[in-house]
């Protein structure tokens, strides 16, 4: 019989406790979607075929209706989870008291052949190395985020769960039990035994395949050459080696190949603070996210992705008018969309009970006056650093640059996306001057047209504006807007993007303000929503990029010795994969999406100007 989003609950044999803490996941991908693998060997989040298409695994978000792929040692254990050296295939492994197995999960990077483009696949392949091993698996699919049902049919060897407009087929080397919903087996192996699972994507294109041992061992040595061959590609030979190139390979994973498009997270509604309201899809392309990433991957040597990500501007994002926004939208879908409504899906109880989960973003319909200092510094690096822009680009520029000019000193939603109503936030003058000067110096550099005498003159007036509406004699410091007297880590960025000099003294005076009023052990908070409101209820953790922004402005203000403490401080709150949520709470947990292209993109660069500082 379907399974109802209405029954009770899913069944499972699950043992563990409800909910894993966000931190104790992995992630594995195949630049379309990726999975979460929990340090328990149960992969609870998993949209296929693409990032931001309804989930089939989502027990993340529901333990009990939201789906899940339990693979693990059937006895007690211990676990540990490893990254197969420079690669994102995830080693899960399981130590007993008769044996010790472990679980490599990877999904193949797409090739060439007929037919690859539409294969998504997902390989669990499970090996004991020392001993003997009992092991348990749990197949059970809750499609569209575990609202639509689904029937199970065996055909020739393979399980196939149907939905509609989904199908997944399940292949194994060992026999599996099946009921109506899910697939389930027991088995044991000895040392030096395996058993594969495979999870395939199934449609009027592609039909079930098998994948026995020898073609596991081939898609496994595959897919870590092919994580290799891109992780060589990397300049960095740095003091933090292991912890850059784990966040590359990270943000490589957040990459959408058939696009270009870079998401800001791959999951939603992982709660920034559990039994609050802040929970948010995250699975799309924010014009400023996917800009800094540009950045710290250029930083590292990696073009292709700066490549593809500019070709997804000028294939799928052509700047317009739209309803008092600005040419951009701060947020396209990963196929270059603009329509993202925002729903709540109330049968899901959320992350350790903490509703809502959403799907879909209503702060697409913000004006977010910084996002266009983020793209075009974007596009003047790219120019600077990989190869020079083509002309239609240029022209693109110029019609940004001529809105900012015009509509710069508008008040607007801000960075952080408060819903707490327009202000003329400094964080915004700033970046738009940013797309003023970079316009102006990429102009200046390749003798392309532009209209300097306006642009000159719109940029000093932002920076005249700053100076003297933006900076509080109260305070001694610079502040979130004009008027007020309250402090935000964004101003953090003034350093960074050449706006003020690192050690001027109204400079070195914010930083000190911002150091007493939003840092706490290294980390940094936004800002305070109780000085400052944001139109939400509840509190948030310290902003992960904010810390490592204000690494680099220690480095920047010849703080080094402080920077160095601090960026070493943030690297013990990463897990024990070297990955990072949105968020760090009071006691050191992940708080929010994860894994977050925001934190693993300030770490690079951060790491790359205190690496160069240290000489």
């Amino acid at each position: 019989m379907p399974f109802s989003a209405n029954a009770p609950h899913a069944p499972h044999a699950h043992h563990g406790p409800r909910y894993l803490p966000i931190a104790e996941h992995g992630l594995i991908g195949d630049l379309r979607s990726v999975a979460l693998v929990g340090s328990d060997g149960t992969i609870d989040w998993y949209c296929c075929p693409s990032f931001d298409d309804p989930s089939v695994f989502a027990a993340i978000l529901d333990a009990e209706r939201g789906g899940r792929f339990e693979l693990a040692a059937s006895v007690p254990s211990r676990t540990k989870q490893f990254y197969f050296p420079d690669t994102n295939v995830l080693i899960t492994r399981f130590f007993t008291e008769d044996g010790v197995g472990e679980v490599q999960d990877f999904m193949p990077v797409a090739g060439d052949g007929p037919g690859d483009e539409a294969r998504h696949r997902l390989i669990r392949r499970v090996v004991c190395v020392r001993g003997t091993v009992p092991f348990r698996v749990l197949v059970a699919p809750r499609f569209d985020y575990g609202a639509a049902p689904h029937t199970l049919r065996t055909l020739d060897g393979v399980v196939v769960f149907e939905s509609t407009g989904r199908s997944l087929a399940l292949t194994s080397t060992v026999a599996l039990e099946c009921d109506s919903l899910d697939a389930r087996a027991d088995f044991k192996l000895g040392e030096g035994e395996s058993a594969v699972f495979a999870l395939d994507q199934v449609d009027g294109r592609v039909s079930p395949r098998g994948c026995a041992h020898a073609e596991a061992e081939h898609q496994f040595n595959a897919t870590v050459a092919y994580w290799r061959r891109w992780l060589h590609q990397s300049r960095y030979r740095g003091r933090w080696r292991e912890m850059v190139h784990r966040s590359a390979l990270t943000l490589k994973l957040l990459t959408y190949a058939p696009t270009g498009a870079i998401v800001a997270a791959p999951t939603t509604s992982l709660p920034e603070q559990l039994g609050g309201e802040r929970n948010w899809d995250y699975r799309y392309v924010w014009v400023r996210d996917a800009a800094f990433a540009v950045y710290a991957l250029l930083r590292l040597g990696f073009s292709g992705e700066a490549e593809a990500f500019m070709r997804f501007l000028t294939t799928h994002i052509s700047p317009g008018s739209n309803d008092g926004t600005g040419p951009l939208q701060i947020m396209y879908g990963i196929d270059g969309r603009a329509d993202l409504p925002e729903r709540v899906l109330p049968h899901l109880e959320g992350h350790q009970g903490s509703a809502p989960v959403r799907v879909g973003n209503a702060a697409v319909g913000q004006l977010q006056l910084d996002i266009y200092g983020a793209l075009i510094d974007s596009i003047y690096l790219y120019d600077k650093w990989a190869q020079p822009i083509p002309s239609g680009q240029w022209d693109d520029v110029c019609h940004l640059v001529t809105w900012v000019c015009d509509n710069w000193d508008q008040p607007d939603e801000g960075v952080w996306e408060t819903r707490g109503g327009r202000k003329n936030f400094l964080y915004s003058r700033l970046m738009c001057w940013v797309a003023i000067e970079r316009a102006i110096r990429l102009a200046t550099h390749r003798g392309l047209p532009a209209d300097h005498r306006r642009w000159r003159e719109a940029r000093d007036a932002i920076y005249r504006r700053i100076m003297d509406r933006g900076w509080s004699e109260r305070r001694n410091a610079f502040v979130q807007y004009e008027g007020g007297d309250v402090l935000d880590a964004s101003l953090l960025m003034m350093p960074l993007a050449k706006f003020i000099a690192p050690t001027d003294p109204k400079w070195l005076s914010t930083l000190d303000a911002l150091t007493e009023d939003l840092v706490s052990d290294s980390l940094v908070y936004r800002y305070d929503p109780q000085a400052s409101p944001d139109g939400l209820r509840g509190d948030e953790g310290t902003f992960s990029i904010c810390s490592f922004w204000y690494v680099e402005a220690l480095v920047r203000a010849g703080r080094v010795d402080e920077a160095r403490l601090a960026f070493e401080k943030m690297l013990t709150y990463a897990n024990h994969l070297g990955l990072y949520a949105e968020e760090i709470g009071r006691t050191g947990e992940q708080q929010g999406n994860f894994p977050q292209a925001f934190t693993h993109l300030a770490l690079i660069s951060a790491a790359f100007n205190l690496d160069r500082a240290l000489g």
